[in-house]
């Protein structure tokens, strides 16, 4: 259960969407398209290229380069497909708690302080509470404005830290999504969720 506290959060989380309050979110600068960091993901169902944005999410975007450069993505999996209609949900991977992967959590970067929404293809980090987050992120095949901060709600409204966005690859993200999952893998809200087979993440590196 330990290495499925992120995910158990996100699933949480969905099943309950905090109301969206697009006021409450702060303007941001344009972002810079030189500044954007691209990885790419190559995964057993092909490639997906990421534009990070180091300017924005500063903090989550230097987590997210350092599991890349240090080589601790290659071989993991994306693990989660959480679906709804047809096309929209996200997909989840990360190395799920091993230790031998991990460095240590990070500060929480809101969307209300980024500025960078969970639109359709936005990366962004799973956690349990804000600063929680490791290794584990997910993708959104579709916009899930209930993820991004609400400040005037009541309990966790911190929402998740979104980092960056797909430029290349969202066939491949629909391919995950669409994925067979498990009908009895994980637990409680996240159960039926689960790919069977597990999607290898081969090797994750810097385009640029």
């Amino acid at each position: 259960m330990q290495r499925l506290l992120a995910a158990a959060f996100l699933a949480l989380l969905l099943a309950s969407p905090l109301p969206v309050l697009a006021q409450d979110a702060q303007p941001a600068a344009a972002r810079p398209e030189a500044a954007l960091i691209r990885v790419v993901l190559q995964t057993s169902e092909g490639a997906i290229t990421l534009a990070l944005d180091p300017v924005r999410a500063p903090i989550t975007t230097a987590n997210f380069l350092k599991y890349v450069d240090s080589k601790k993505l290659d071989g993991i999996t994306f693990y989660r497909a959480m679906k709804f209609s047809a096309g929209e949900g996200l997909i989840q991977g990360g190395a799920r708690g091993d230790p031998a992967r991990l460095f240590p959590p990070i500060a929480h970067e809101p969307t209300s302080q980024t500025g960078i929404s969970h639109t359709a293809g936005v990366i962004s980090m799973a956690r349990y509470a804000p600063g929680s987050a490791t290794s584990d992120f997910f993708i959104t095949a579709s916009p899930m404005p209930s993820l991004d901060a609400n400040p005037s709600g009541e309990g966790d409204n911190a929402g998740f830290a979104a980092f960056g966005h797909v430029v290349e690859g969202m066939d491949v993200v629909q391919r995950i999504l669409d994925a067979p999952t498990s009908p009895t893998e994980g637990e409680g809200v996240i159960k039926g969720q689960m790919l069977e087979p597990k999607i290898a993440i081969v090797a994750a590196r810097r385009a640029n």
